[in-house]
């Protein structure tokens, strides 16, 4: 132990590193490194600070090299989501453009309640040098920087101006990142030329310290409420998100159903949050969720949700709760989770709020004809997905007049359905935006510890490979398979860091439905527009030009694009292997499980031959005048389904 009086001079950079790289997080008696590596992209903002304190600190804090700040950023993200909220990787980036390209990520994290450190470089404190390159001059705030875009989008934020300001920021910081009601994207703004400035700093600041992430305690009183409801309610259901995993809480959730019989569905958060296939297990709910999840929850006279904050795609734009005695109960760590849709609360941990209840609730079970009505909803909904996962029935076109003909022969519930067959106990399937993550909240079986990583309370087109790679990093199991799934649409938007996992010689597999274009985004289109305008990935046709003032426009929708997906991977590094049947996906999953390095596996898939819908209607609403009569009646008929909603308190 070092004594108050004693210091040790250190440039902020340095200290900000020396830092971070004693600090641990404790749960439940176990203790990890909170913050054990480093990404980031140097530029003049960075480089001579942040970048030469990595560089002298690089055995206690090591260093990644990224492609693009924003996918870096993801990585860490998908790290800590994987890492149960218990761990983190910072990222650094210069200032102005490297910095704003971490503000997305930053909304990402902060949206999930996802624990994420940024340490941006910002422009000169000092002001002798006048306006800097990259530096914003606000007419009336002369110290507002670019950076303070991330004000609105992160759950904590400081600008370094001095480097003793880093003694009451840091362990603010910690305290933020590792709080389960609080976390979300941290950001430490660092100004180019503090990040070099010198100052003794008291060396037990750098004493590893211990950062205890808690879990408050139900109190008996709202457990004793709660159980009540579940006790006088006829056709009750839960609601389980993503606080399950993040509280460690699948047992506590199984045994209560297991005890009390009532149904259990998933948000996209809590996709997997059941671990066992048990009858109670229904699987994903909401506007992507399946029939027999959505058939219960309509009946529902009670509705408990566990760790969710219940957002649109959950509850049908509030109409999927049709039963017209409808109560509701939650349990939350986040106050104002426990209070939506005017429910009585439970504010605690959810392990801990769920042992509570299975303990009010002995020898409580729901009633037989609502488990029969449980085993029958899943029993109907059984032969529909094993239908749609079949790849070895082959499409038909014929069934399918409308699908454009492209050569393929698979659509992509029959890819999934492969990838399902594939997996194993231990291995991670990621998706966030676009067709993949619904339809994996649909028909994904994610029991037996066949993780599904969802992120869709952003949605976040990007976020897919570079979770990837941040999954990977948390899971240190080789065995353990960590696959990608995502449209063609996601990976030209962002393939850059398949060249960082080859790099770092990372196992991650990306799977990629080659279907011509952002479908999903065309399939809610065709619903509330009627048709077709820039979903699809086609050329302009010609007699016209966008170039051309007078002349009548030429629109997209010529032949596809031709685009060689296999080839922009495998020249990022990537054993890049295109697979068009079943047995060439079957081949190239089996025979690339093991490989060093990044995998893609490029699949076309037939466009527009979509799994089917839950059921369950969303408030996107058609254009309210238009000069189009099919759009009038797309407006008419929604008209129609907006009467459903409610308003719940």
């Amino acid at each position: 132990m070092t004594t108050p009086s004693q210091t040790i001079r250190l440039t902020t950079a340095q200290a900000v590193v020396k830092y971070l790289s004693a600090q641990y997080s404790l749960v439940d008696g176990v203790r990890r490194r909170l913050v054990p590596a480093a990404l980031g992209i140097f530029g003049h903002g960075n480089v001579a600070g942040l970048g030469q304190a990595l560089d002298e600190l690089a055995d206690d804090m090591p260093f990644i090299q990224g492609r693009h700040e924003q996918y870096l950023a993801h990585i860490s993200t998908a790290y800590a989501k994987a890492s149960r909220r218990q761990a983190v990787l910072a990222v650094t980036a210069s200032i102005g453009p490297g910095a704003l390209n971490l503000v997305t990520a930053a909304g990402l994290a902060t949206v999930n309640r996802i624990p994420l450190l940024l340490l941006p470089g910002d422009t000169y404190a000092t002001r002798h040098q006048g306006p800097v390159l990259q530096q914003l001059e606000h007419p009336t705030e002369a110290d507002a920087t670019v950076n303070d875009a991330f004000r609105p989008v992160s759950r904590f934020f400081d600008r370094i101006n001095r480097p003793e300001q880093l003694l009451t920021a840091l362990p603010q910081a910690m305290r933020v990142l590792t709080s389960p009601t609080d976390t979300g994207a941290v950001v430490i703004s660092l100004p180019q030329d503090v990040q070099s400035h010198a100052y003794d700093f008291p060396a037990e600041f750098f004493e590893p310290r211990d950062w205890k992430i808690r879990r408050p305690l139900p109190d008996l009183e709202e457990v004793d409420d709660v159980a009540r409801l579940i006790r006088s309610a006829e056709r009750p259901v839960i609601i389980a998100g993503g606080g399950i995993h993040y509280s460690d809480a699948h047992a506590a959730l199984e045994a209560l159903a297991g005890q009390t019989g009532i149904p259990v569905v998933e948000t996209f958060g809590g996709k997997g949050a059941v671990t066992k296939d048990e009858w109670w297990q229904v699987g994903g709910v909401g506007l992507e969720g399946n029939f027999a999840s959505n058939t219960l929850v309509k009946q529902a006279d009670l509705v408990l949700s566990v760790g969710t904050r219940l957002t649109d795609f959950a509850t049908g734009s509030q109409s999927i709760f049709e039963n017209p005695d409808v109560r509701f109960a939650s349990l939350n760590i986040v106050d104002a989770d426990t209070r939506k849709q005017g429910a009585t609360g439970i504010l605690a941990d959810a392990r801990l709020g769920l042992e509570a209840l299975a303990r009010a609730l002995e020898g409580h079970s729901t009633a037989e004809n609502w488990q029969e009505t449980v085993h029958s909803e899943k029993a109907k909904w059984a032969p529909i997905r094993s239908q749609w996962l079949d790849a070895d029935t082959a499409y038909r076109p014929e069934d399918h007049p409308d699908a454009p003909v492209t050569g393929a022969v698979l659509t992509q519930p029959q890819l999934i359905g492969l990838m399902q067959e594939h997996a194993r106990s231990g291995d991670t399937i990621i998706a966030a935006a676009g067709g993949p993550p619904g339809d994996l909240q649909k028909v994904w079986d994610a029991t037996g510890n066949r993780n599904c990583h969802l992120e869709f309370g952003f949605s976040c087109m990007g976020y897919e490979i570079a979770a990837g790679m941040g999954v990977r990093l948390a899971e240190g199991n080789n065995d353990n398979r960590v696959v990608t799934f995502i449209g063609d649409g996601t990976f030209l938007m962002a393939p850059t860091e398949i060249l960082t996992a080859a790099q770092e010689g990372l196992n991650v597999t990306v799977v990629v439905s080659e279907n011509h274009g952002y479908q999903v985004i065309h399939r809610l289109q065709m619903n509330r527009m009627g048709r077709e305008f820039g979903n699809e990935f086609r050329y302009r046709t010609t007699g016209g030009s966008v170039a051309v003032d007078d002349a009548p426009k030429a629109r997209l929708d010529g032949d596809y694009l031709k685009v060689d997906l296999r080839q922009i991977a495998e020249g990022l590094g990537a054993l890049a292997i295109r697979a068009t049947t079943a047995e060439e996906v079957r081949e190239a999953l089996a025979s690339t499980r093991d490989t060093q390095g990044p995998v893609v596996i490029v699949v076309p898939t037939v466009p527009h031959v979509d799994l089917p819908g839950g059921d369950v209607w969303w408030d996107v609403a058609p254009a309210e005048v238009s000069g189009q009569e099919w759009v009038r009646a797309l407006r008419s008929d929604y008209e129609q389904a907006k009467s459903r909603q409610r308003w719940f308190g």
